[in-house]
């Protein structure tokens, strides 16, 4: 398998991943839900957890130990991306000129 086939199928792994932690049921956070699941399911490349996966799998060969660590670094990184966005959060005025 060379490269370019092994990001792709780390890719497709670490999607069904973030998947299963976006919550679908209804409540009154739906909105805010949706918005959740619109940022962290886009089109991203998704590196940060595919090199800590490359990097776990030089010492084991499953992926089970260190994928909840893989998403939540994932997870963070789009709120950080986010939380840049938000002039009302983040209102720093040397930062925003």
């Amino acid at each position: 398998m060379n490269f370019k086939e092994e990001l792709e199928e780390k890719l497709k792994f670490v999607n069904q991943e973030l998947e299963k932690y976006v919550r679908r049921e209804e409540c009154p956070e739906k909105m805010l839900n949706s918005s959740v699941e619109y940022s962290l399911i886009s089109s991203a490349k998704r590196l940060r957890p595919i090199l800590m996966m490359s990097s776990y799998k030089l010492f084991k060969d499953d992926y089970d130990a260190v994928l909840p660590f893989a998403v939540a670094m994932e997870m963070i990184h789009n709120f950080s991306l986010i939380h840049d966005d938000l002039p009302a959060i983040d209102n720093d005025d040397l930062r925003h000129r």
